[in-house]
């Protein structure tokens, strides 16, 4: 009996190690403590660096990637070509994995855990600053169950290139010079960086705002492409737009925000114009990392066009793909800046389409998310129809049926109810959009559009308390209530122009003529209604009958405007 305690027992202890990560015991040979053989097929996963050369304290990117079945274990170690001693240290970020002391060298080793489901592990590693060494490679073993496991998978060989000590002469970092451990790359501006749509389709993907804009022409264009390398996995990357404080582009494997791998070219806290790295996490401010391998940097800011061209050998990294050649959604914001760091984007720009990089094809369309479209209807809709209908509705038809009574708890009912199917969807509205945006996006529209909804409450809890029909003070209500009215459609009126203006790609800005169009027939119709009300004939019934005719024509006139008008908007918002 003692003898099968002792068994389970150490296969209880072997288990438990392997779930937790907690395999110092393999650090010498990397091998799991299955008692099984390791498989011998070539192995579903790829060890991945960030660099092919290095010195001593550089900082090397490392991811291990599942090619698509996940894997659940994993240790992994830097060695020299041949060697068998771990060398360097490593940092890592997140819970899914954990740093080991191997041959008494504290964080030499990475390990996982827990046994959850993994497609990818990034880790950075650090350089021993005085060693003699020539070629290192990553290697690591990779855990699928308990009786799959895959050891000794390594990286490309990563030369060493020196020693990083810099000559006592040494002012200034040449344009060509690749960047590694910095998370900033500042160089000397050009005057102006030439970027154009030339080889769009041919040569490299590009993607570009308003549709078919060329940056070589145009002064307003926001413009991206992409070029590979059919020799490397090196990608040149080009950007530009007016800004005051940065552009930035993104590639993502949804059409969210969060989870991005990001290139920001923007002002530093001295004006200059510097490149920088980040991932984004959630709905916060990006976090600036390495440039890793970045090269042949280039950038210049003219009229408040800034421009940014540079050659980046890092893989994408987003949480299902680290690599160069999948599909991505491409990215583009611009926003401004204070102290070097950069603000909320005052807008953004998303293709409709994934795109594969590697792979030059036609010009992709830019798209606003689905949230950012339906809090632009609804908006629309709130102010521009229901909203309107409501007015009309209390200022020209309450006295329609000459005083009956019955007529006045129907226009007041519709009054109320259109009134507060307004204010749902204002709120509703501008939920959408924060949680879209994650915070203050900054720019005039979102200022305008907390005073629409602040004024909407106002008008609502005054409505609420409003006095009797008789009262000495009623006159204060109607006026304050009519004022306010007027207010809150002056104030959304503008700001609708200021959210088709971000959102309108087209050239000849269509969206804001139609926009225009409607303000001025809403307009026209106001001022019929009103002469109407004050010339209407009353004195008898055939005359208040005539005259309830006359509104309603106008009423239904207005309505039908207004149908045409709101579909050819909804339709221009759907196809933004």
């Amino acid at each position: 009996m003692d003898r099968y305690i002792l068994i389970i027992a150490s296969v209880l202890r072997v288990v438990r190690c392997y779930s937790s990560g907690e395999v110092t015991e393999a650090c010498e040979d990397m091998a799991p403590q299955h008692f099984v053989t390791a498989q011998q097929s070539p192995a579903p996963f790829s060890v991945t660096a960030d660099r092919s050369s290095f010195k001593e304290g550089d900082e090397i990117t490392v991811w291990l990637l599942a090619d698509s079945t996940p894997f659940i274990g994993f240790m992994l170690q830097a060695r020299a070509v041949n060697g068998s001693s771990p060398l360097g240290v490593f940092t890592v970020t997140g819970g899914e994995a954990q740093l080991l002391t191997c041959n008494g060298q504290p964080t030499s080793a990475v390990s996982h855990t827990s046994a959850s489901a993994k497609l990818s592990i990034q880790g950075t590693w650090r350089a021993p600053t005085s060693y003699g060494f020539n070629s290192i490679q990553f290697s690591a073993s990779f855990v699928i169950d308990f009786s799959t496991f895959w050891v000794g998978v390594t990286s490309y060989p990563v030369t060493f290139s020196g020693t990083a000590a810099t000559p006592a002469n040494s002012t200034s970092i040449p344009i060509t010079s690749t960047t590694s451990a910095s998370s900033t790359a500042v160089f000397p501006s050009q005057s102006s960086l030439s970027i154009s749509s030339a080889g769009c389709g041919s040569s490299k993907v590009c993607f570009r705002q308003p549709l078919n804009c060329d940056p070589g022409v145009s002064p307003d264009c926001y413009f991206l492409s992409a070029m590979t390398s059919i020799r490397d996995t090196a990608i040149h990357l080009e950007m530009t737009g007016p800004s005051d404080g940065y552009i930035a582009i993104g590639f993502s494997d949804d059409q969210m925000m969060g989870d991005d791998d990001i290139f920001i070219c923007g002002r530093d806290s001295n004006g200059i114009i510097q490149l920088q790295h980040a991932y984004s996490t959630g709905r916060r401010r990006p976090d600036i990392v390495p440039l890793g391998n970045v090269s042949d940097v280039k950038s210049s800011m003219k009229d408040d066009i800034i421009s940014c061209s540079f050659t980046t050998r890092n893989p994408i990294s987003i949480p299902r793909s680290v690599r160069s050649s999948s599909p991505y959604y491409l990215m583009f914001a611009h926003g401004p800046t204070s102290n070097g760091e950069i603000g909320h984007h005052t807008s953004t720009f998303l293709s409709d389409t994934k795109m594969d990089i590697s792979r030059p094809q036609g010009i992709t369309n830019a798209t606003q998310p689905l949230i950012i479209k339906a809090h632009g209807a609804l908006m629309l809709i709130a102010w521009m129809t229901t909203g309107s209908l409501g007015m009309i509705t209390a200022r020209y038809l309450k006295d329609v049926a000459n005083g009956e009574e019955c007529w006045h708890d129907v226009w007041f009912l519709v009054h109320v109810f259109l009134m507060t199917l307004t204010v749902a969807a204002t709120i509703i509205a501008i939920i959408l959009s924060f949680s879209q945006v994650g915070g203050w996006s900054g720019g005039a529209h979102p200022v305008l559009g907390w005073v629409v909804m602040i004024l909407a409450f106002f008008q609502l809890i005054v409505a609420m308390f409003r006095c009797g029909p008789h009262h000495r003070w009623r006159f204060l209500f109607n006026w304050s209530h009519a004022l306010n009215a007027v207010a809150i459609k002056v104030v959304a009126v503008v700001a609708i122009f200021t959210g088709l203006s971000l959102i309108d790609s087209s050239e000849d800005k269509w969206l804001l003529k139609v926009m225009g169009g409607f303000v001025g027939w809403e307009a026209t119709l106001y001022i019929l209604l009103d002469v109407h009300m004050r010339c209407k004939c009353s004195d008898n019934e055939e005359g208040a009958s005539e005259s309830a005719c006359k509104a309603l024509l106008l009423l239904v006139l207005f309505f039908l405007g207004n149908m045409a008008f709101l579909v050819a908007l909804l339709v221009g918002i759907a196809m933004s």
